[in-house]
């Protein structure tokens, strides 16, 4: 199967606010924002700051996927082949992934983004 889109990439960044109003003066959207995370858009394609305390992941790029399903055929025809690959995993925006290691200790995931995942997340955001 060929992959459709290199949907985001994640950075380690020392203060989320600080690297959120940065962003946002280049011309990113920023989507979503937790004490240890944010993410960021810029049209389709997503940066992910992660802060000092975000433990689930490490500097990484993603793959996205339209459904589950997709997300679960990947995930069993990766280990079909031999790669070395986590467990799926949801996460509480709505989202579920997987991470892997590149054969040089490159972190990727694969995750399946649910259609208007971010807006859902932006408006329940700006309601809490």
């Amino acid at each position: 199967m060929a992959l459709r889109q290199l949907g985001h990439v994640a950075i380690r960044v020392e203060d989320i606010p600080k690297a959120v109003e940065f962003y946002q003066k280049l011309g990113m959207v920023n989507v979503w924002q937790d004490p240890d995370w944010a993410y960021m858009k810029a049209g389709e394609d997503g940066l992910a700051l992660l802060g000092p305390g975000y433990r689930a992941a490490g500097p990484h790029f993603g793959f996205v996927f339209d459904s589950i399903e997709e997300l679960q055929q990947e995930h069993q025809r990766l280990k079909s082949q031999g790669i070395l690959v986590g467990e799926i995993h949801s996460h509480r925006d709505g989202t579920a992934s997987f991470y892997g290691k590149d054969p040089d200790g490159n972190l990727f995931e694969f995750l399946y983004e649910p259609a208007g995942t971010f807006d859902q997340a932006k408006a329940a955001q700006a309601t809490a």
